[in-house]
Formats: C-alpha cells, sequence, structure tokens
C-alpha cells in the first residue's frame, strides 16, 4: 500500500450496461475482468472502496503453488487425479501471472525463488515426506530437504522450485487500465448491494445506480449475498504481520511456511537499493476473538529473536476464508445459478487463487472450461461427505458464538469502565451497544449485533475495529463496513442520557 500510487476511479452513479459485472476489485476480481475482457466482453467492475486494496492490498505476496500440505490430503481424500489438478492449476496460475506480466510490461518486482513448507519439530517430518512425495507424483518440482535459507536449523521441509514474489497492487492497477483499454470501466466507491438473477441480472448499488449485465460474477472474498449459503461452508480468519528491513545479505532466498506455533510466513521483497524487507505472517485467529495486541507482541518478539537487530517499520492485519474441504469455491454460484459465479474460499492462498479464477470463470462463461473446473465447482456434490468434521465444527463455533454470547449478562458494566482508546460491549437497557471511546474521551455508540446475521460484534484494540465471530464481518468505530459479508453498517445509537 505505500509503495504503490493510489487510484481514484469514480463512483457508479448513473445506471449502465455491461456484458458482464464483476463485484470486488482484488485479484480474483481484477483477474477474472481482465481475462473477460480479452475476450471482447465489456466488463464493469464494482469495488467497495478502492481497487487492490483491501485483503489483496495487504497480503504477504507469495504466489505458489506449494500450500502447506494440501497434496497429500487431496491425493488421500480424493485421489491422485484431485491432486494433480490442483498443482497443474495452480502453478498454471503462477505462470499466467508471470506471462501477462511480460505481456503487458508490468514492472511489479516479480522475483523466482523456491517455496518451502518447513517444521522444527522431528515429529512432524514424516508429513513433509508424504507432502514432497504427492507434490512430486502431481506433476510439481518438488523434494524434501533438511537445509533452507533461515537463519535457524529446520528438521525437514517442502522445497519447490521456481515460484514467484511479486507485487500484486502493482500488477492489478495495470491489469486495471488495460481493462479499461479494451473498453470495461472501474467504479470505486460503489458498494453492491442487491443482485437480481435473471435473463438479463442487475446489480444494485448504494449509490442508486444499477448495472444490467448478462453474466454477474462475485469476487468480494467473502461472498456478499447468502442465496448460496456458502457461509456455512467457509471459516474466517485474521493473521498478523509484521515487516523490518534487513541488509540485503541476510535475505533468505525463498518463501517459507510453518503451521507449527500458531503459523509463521516468512518472505522478503526489495526495500530501496541495497536492503530487503522482511516480512513474517503468523498468530491467525478468528475475527472478534482473542488479544490482538498480545499477538502482535508475540509476531514481533520471534522476529527479533530469529532475526536480531530487526526494527518493525510496519504491521498490519489481512482476513481469509477456508472453505471446509480445503479447495477453494469457484464456479457457478448455485446450483440453479445460470448467469451468475462465485471466487471464495482461497484459504490464505488467494493469489493464486485468484488468478486461477480468472481463468476458470472466463471459461466458464466462453463455454470453454479449464479440465479442472469440477475440482473447484462450488455445487460439488462429494462435498458434505468429505466436509463434515470441518463443518460440524464451524458451525459448532458459529452456535456458540450466536447463543454463548448472548448469555453473558454483559462485557463490561457500563460505560464509564471503557478507557480511552479502547471500546466494549455493554447493555444499556435492553439493548446491547458496541460502545468506543476515543483519546479524547468522546464516546461513539453502534448497535452490538452485526448486521449480516444477528451475531453479537467484539472489539479488536490492535486494529481498532468491531469484528464478528461469526462470519468474519468487520466495521470501523462508526460503523461503516470494513468487510463483508455484511453489507449495512451497524445502526448508531445516541446512548447519552442512558449513560
Amino acid at each position: 500500500m505505500a509503495s504503490a500510487h493510489t487510484t481514484s476511479y469514480a463512483p457508479l452513479t448513473e445506471d449502465t450496461e455491461a456484458d458482464v459485472t464483476v463485484i470486488g476489485g482484488g485479484m480474483a476480481g481484477i483477474s477474472t475482468a481482465w481475462e473477460l475482457s480479452r475476450t471482447g466482453r465489456r466488463v464493469i467492475v464494482l469495488e467497495a472502496d478502492r481497487i487492490a486494496a483491501g485483503v489483496t492490498g495487504y497480503t504477504t505476496a507469495k504466489l505458489t503453488a506449494l500450500h502447506t500440505l494440501v497434496y497429500d490430503k487431496l491425493r488421500r481424500t480424493r485421489g491422485g487425479g484431485a491432486a494433480l489438478q490442483y498443482a497443474v492449476s495452480q502453478q498454471g496460475a503462477v505462470e499466467r501471472v508471470a506471462e501477462v506480466a511480460q505481456e503487458l510490461g508490468i514492472e511489479c518486482e516479480l522475483e523466482r525463488f523456491p517455496a518451502y513448507t518447513y517444521v522444527r519439530d522431528p515429529a512432524g517430518t514424516d508429513a513433509l515426506r508424504a507432502e514432497a512425495d504427492a507434490a512430486r507424483e502431481a506433476g510439481l518440482p518438488a523434494a524434501y530437504v533438511t537445509e533452507t535459507g533461515l537463519p535457524f536449523e529446520v528438521a525437514g521441509a517442502v522445497r519447490v522450485e521456481d515460484q514467484l514474489l511479486f507485487h500484486p497492487r502493482k500488477y492489478l492497477l495495470a491489469l486495471a487500465e488495460d481493462l479499461r483499454e479494451h473498453g470495461g470501466e472501474v467504479y470505486e466507491r460503489t458498494r453492491a448491494t442487491g443482485l437480481h438473477e435473471g435473463a438479463p441480472c442487475r446489480v444494485t448499488t448504494e449509490t442508486g445506480a444499477t448495472v444490467t449485465s448478462r453474466e454477474v460474477v462475485v469476487a468480494t472474498h467473502y461472498p456478499v449475498f447468502d442465496r448460496a449459503l456458502l457461509f456455512t461452508r467457509l471459516s474466517p480468519r485474521r493473521e498478523l504481520v509484521v515487516a523490518a528491513p534487513i541488509e540485503a545479505d541476510r535475505d533468505v532466498q525463498g518463501m517459507y511456511i510453518t503451521e507449527e506455533e500458531g503459523k509463521r510466513s516468512v518472505r522478503t521483497a526489495p526495500y530501496g537499493t541495497d536492503r530487503r524487507l522482511l516480512v513474517v505472517t503468523g498468530e491467525q485467529f478468528p475475527p472478534g476473538t482473542g488479544d490482538a495486541v498480545a499477538r502482535f507482541r508475540r509476531l514481533a518478539e520471534w522476529t527479533e529473536r530469529h532475526f536480531p537487530g530487526t526494527d518493525v517499520a510496519y504491521r498490519w492485519a489481512a482476513q481469509d476464508n477456508d472453505s471446509t474441504d480445503t479447495v477453494p469455491l469457484i464456479g457457478p454460484f448455485h446450483p440453479g445459478a445460470r448467469h451468475t459465479y462465485v471466487a471464495t474460499g482461497f484459504g490464505g492462498w488467494g493469489l493464486s487463487g485468484g488468478a486461477l479464477a480468472g481463468r476458470l470463470i472466463a471459461g466458464l462463461i466462453s463455454g470453454d472450461p479449464p479440465p479442472w473446473a469440477n475440482l473447484y465447482d462450488p455445487r460439488r456434490l462429494w462435498g458434505p461427505v468429505r466436509e463434515a468434521p470441518a463443518f460440524l465444527s464451524h458451525q459448532a463455533k458459529v452456535a456458540q458464538h450466536f447463543i454463548g454470547d448472548r448469555l453473558r449478562t454483559t462485557h463490561v458494566d457500563s460505560v464509564d469502565e471503557i478507557p480511552p482508546g479502547t471500546g466494549a460491549v455493554v447493555r444499556i437497557g435492553a439493548r446491547r451497544c458496541a460502545v468506543y471511546r476515543d483519546e479524547d474521551g468522546t464516546v461513539q455508540a453502534v448497535s452490538a449485533r452485526c448486521t449480516h446475521l444477528g451475531c453479537l460484534v467484539a472489539f479488536n484494540a490492535a486494529e481498532t475495529a468491531w469484528e464478528c465471530p461469526c462470519h468474519g464481518s468487520r466495521f470501523s468505530t462508526e460503523g461503516t463496513v470494513l468487510n463483508g459479508p455484511a453489507l449495512r453498517p451497524l445502526e448508531q445509537l445516541d446512548i447519552g442520557s442512558d449513560v
């Protein structure tokens, strides 16, 4: 976000028409719109805020087909054919980005490095050996190794050669401009609020304008329309990130990830003329739960311990959605869909998944889907059986928050207990209010009921935001929507006479 120019596309203010409407301006949305524009279709992109400034703007930007331990799991649960299709499609997405960047001459800091999944505990090496074997069987250049470029010893690692690091905002902003040169349009600050499926489809927006088109693609990271009930198959999680400049000779020469220690991911990026920016990710947790301030502290301490002398210059957080069966949901929106499509559930791998989604959905709309399309189909019939344990666990957690949070009498006893710079849920009369007190002592109160399905929000002090623990909607202290699936802001309340 700090190293790419900002955008200022105008909002949509008048009714218009297109061949395809793409809702969402991140990696999946822009990639899909661009691929469709190359088929001669007129495409309109609607973005609620600024393009490539949501999850994509805060990604750690690893573009790889190695996704921790996915290949052995696919081989065991669905057979070697599914693992092969996953590898072909994901590595194809990696190469597609490199190909497009070269074709358009995009300067997006693209670098080739190996990707690693590692463990430090010897008990985890058997799983890594199985993953290396499954990935190699699926066609990836994978190997089991015991040495890496990390400044500490590992017990073992899966290494896959020739993966990519790049600057996704620079890449996507160039795609958006090329899209416009091919007759497409990009509208920012235009939140989609309604979808009418038919022939044609209509998308209504909060600006009052409507887009009419034959096809609609919902690429909002978490689907903002519930008719497909995909929220029952998606588990949101937040991950924290810290970044610190380091000398170029301390570069780790690759991208690394482990599920140990609450997850840790390490990579570097170009930073000035003679340094690299070390990027460390981890401390994943469901939105609205846990102490994000303490988690940031743990992540910074881990970075300092393993990379002595680092001084954290940036910190941020991003949100991902895991599908209950590991594989993203890309394709027709629901069983009855004829002209609507969705791309979601990337599980932390939204860069390869987004590029893949562009190729897949463009193929579906053009009548020439890739051979691996069925692997990602959201309507897949084998899903409920395969997904049962994860599905039931996710629903149990949602029920726990939906019911359990209401059984608690209050989160604090009164507004007076809320220190400056923090927030809490308070019962005032018959209502639960989400109350924030700023550093000057001014109180801002909104309804604590998420406008998606009514779960109670919780305060994230590290990011000064209200978060829904059920499906991951996030709101500012004034109640405006930061992340869906919620479409409407939290109701603002005047509690002056009730405090």
